[in-house]
């Protein structure tokens, strides 16, 4: 009885309903597939934070803070949280990033026999010794950077030095033009909290006096940072203030010595380093960027 219902249905009808039908089955494929390719991003992003993990800042237990007074400070407590927790609950990122401060602030040392066990543990876990490694691999680049300042200055009182800071205990590992008298594998003082501190408030530590009993010096600290773990070095020029205004400036000899170590070269090349205004200024006579007659 449908058939014959159906049989003597106008054709228009019938072909304005297989319209709508397939319209819907469509429409529902689409949807369908939207939503399965919803869900597949979905569960190959939980699938990265389950493999590569948060960033340790994210968790209530990150060991660093700032006080009152505005001074930084390693949380013991919240490091020990921080082991027990990563014991029990894998998160790669966060729990190599807990291992490096750890290890930054000699956390070894802190901690009593029976929790050393248990960092042990995470060390192991974690592979924690190459953390380091892969700190001084990536700190190879800026040794040769600045060694090769440091040597285009040569006896000027000015020294620059590269801090690793994943070993603070033996942190010094390059030093060129020495004016403060420390030798290679010495370690930093409170640097590393001090770092910690100025990245919190965003500060920078640029161009600053330290007066050291009768000595006095202009320094600035560059952080280095790497994006798995923070701050990881710094390079700290230091230069001696009182070599430079007792000594160097003593006399008319002692000046101009002083510039042609600044200025001495090495070789000679042919190359420009001008823009192109500038470069028709040079050919033309201009000696210097300030130069009034041009």
């Amino acid at each position: 009885m449908i058939g014959a219902r159906l049989s003597i249905l106008p054709v228009e009808m019938i072909s304005a309903f297989q319209t709508e039908l397939w319209i819907n089955v469509i429409a529902s494929t689409i949807a369908s597939a939207v939503l399965l390719g919803a869900g597949f991003v979905w569960g190959k992003y939980k699938e990265r934070r389950r493999k590569f993990g948060r960033n340790l800042e994210e968790y209530d237990f990150y060991p660093f803070t700032v006080t009152r007074e505005n001074f930084g400070e390693f949380n013991l407590n919240n490091f020990r949280l921080g082991v027990h927790y990563f014991l029990k609950n894998e998160d790669h990122t966060a729990a190599r990033q807990l291992i490096f401060i750890g290890e930054q602030n000699n956390v070894r040392e802190k901690l009593e026999p029976a929790e050393q066990k248990v960092y042990a543990q995470l060390f192991q876990k974690y592979d924690g010794k190459k953390i380091a490694d892969d700190t001084h691999e990536f700190l190879e680049n800026y040794e040769r950077i600045v060694r090769l300042i440091g040597k285009s200055f040569p006896n000027t009182g000015i020294e620059i030095l590269l801090h690793n800071l994943a070993d603070p205990a033996h942190s010094l590992i390059t030093l060129e033009n020495n004016v403060t008298g420390r030798h290679l594998r010495d370690g930093t003082t409170n640097l590393l909290i001090d770092l910690k501190r100025r990245q919190l408030l965003n500060e920078d530590k640029l161009n600053y006096e330290l007066n050291i009993g009768a000595r006095k010096f202009k320094c600035t600290t560059i952080p280095i940072k790497r994006k798995d773990f923070g701050i990881v070095g710094a390079i700290c020029i230091n230069i001696d203030a009182n070599y430079i205004s007792e000594e160097v400036l003593k006399d008319r000899q002692r000046i101009e010595t002083w510039f042609q170590n600044l200025w001495r070269t090495d070789m000679q090349l042919d190359e420009n380093i001008l823009s192109k205004d500038e470069y028709a200024k040079a050919l033309k006579g201009k000696r210097h960027f300030k130069d009034g007659a041009f």
